[in-house]
């Protein structure tokens, strides 16, 4: 399993949003062995949120050979022509290693502030992706075109519905999941239905990347401090039950960090992008030194401390 990071798109505590966070939890993961970086998108949330695309660009040039990724951008509401724009400029600008990974939000607030009917997200979200497929092409109209000659890949967001990774096996060149809406059992029946429905589309689902997205994450051996982070950061933010999600992210000693991400592992996730709590270059620090030791390959030894792989 690969292990990438969120950027920090939100304030925690009194920490402020700066590029100074950015540049530093950027340095920090590429030092530390990560292979990706991420940003995702709201317009409105519980807190204020950092534009994600605009993060994304600002950290190209210290993100060494890691991978960038959107997870998600919001392509009905960014609207294809210009999310496409920006596209291309980050798969430019970093030499070709943006992966897109697109949905259509779950927040309705999202959709008020732009004035677009909540309930017509998904037939938008499916004319969204064609058109950004034909908009990333190399002979679109829009120019400069991505970096790579095939276009920028798009991965499909879903938590995991029927009808989610339907879309997913027909117009996706990946699938990202969301870590704190789902569980390593639901995860794995998750692949087994996508496998079919890629199947059944006459695509061959051995090697069909995927990742998991948002995975919440606080490593400490004081089990009250991560009580707390769980009862006064995470839970207001998501406005969820502590209780709910203390089982479904890494918030905690680093033992449960490693055995949820373990889990994972067998149930064939290839990537999960962390997202710490705060305090970025020691919790990436200490996930290097304490959790990714702990992740084992099915068959493999354990892997040398100070790598995120």
């Amino acid at each position: 399993m690969e292990l990438g990071v969120h950027l920090p798109l939100m304030p925690f505590g009194e920490e402020p949003l700066s590029l100074q966070r950015l540049q530093a939890t950027v340095d920090t993961a590429r030092e530390c062995g990560f292979t990706a970086v991420s940003a995702n998108d709201h317009f409105v949330f519980q807190t204020p949120w950092l534009d994600g695309l605009t993060a994304l660009a600002s950290v190209v040039e210290r993100s060494g050979q890691m991978a960038l990724a959107t997870t998600i951008s919001l392509a009905v509401l960014r609207g294809p022509v210009a999310l496409a724009k920006a596209l291309a400029a980050i798969d430019i600008l970093s030499e070709g290693r943006l992966v897109a990974g697109v949905g259509p939000g779950s927040s309705e607030r999202d959709y008020r502030m732009v004035g677009i009917p909540f309930e017509e997200r998904w037939p938008r979200f499916d004319e969204a992706i064609a058109q950004l497929r034909a908009l990333l092409a190399a002979d679109s109209e829009l120019q400069p075109g991505p970096w790579r000659s095939d276009g920028v890949p798009l991965w499909i967001g879903s938590w995991g519905s029927r009808a989610g990774l339907a879309r997913v096996a027909r117009a996706g060149d990946g699938w990202l999941a969301s870590a704190y809406n789902t569980t390593p059992e639901r995860f794995a029946a998750a692949r087994t239905t996508l496998a079919q429905a890629l199947a059944d589309r006459g695509r061959n689902p051995s090697g069909f990347p995927n990742a998991l997205a948002t995975m919440w994450t606080w490593v400490s051996d004081d089990r009250a401090e991560g009580d707390r982070v769980l009862a006064d950061v995470l839970a207001p933010i998501l406005r969820r039950d502590a209780d709910e999600l203390r089982a479904h992210v890494c918030v905690g000693p680093a033992e449960h960090c490693a055995e949820l991400l373990v889990r994972y592992a067998a149930a064939g996730c290839e990537r999960v992008y962390l997202w710490p709590l705060g305090d970025e270059p020691r919790q990436l620090e200490l996930i290097a030194a304490e959790v990714a030791p702990r992740l084992r390959e099915p068959s493999g030894p354990a892997t040398p401390s100070g790598s995120a792989r």
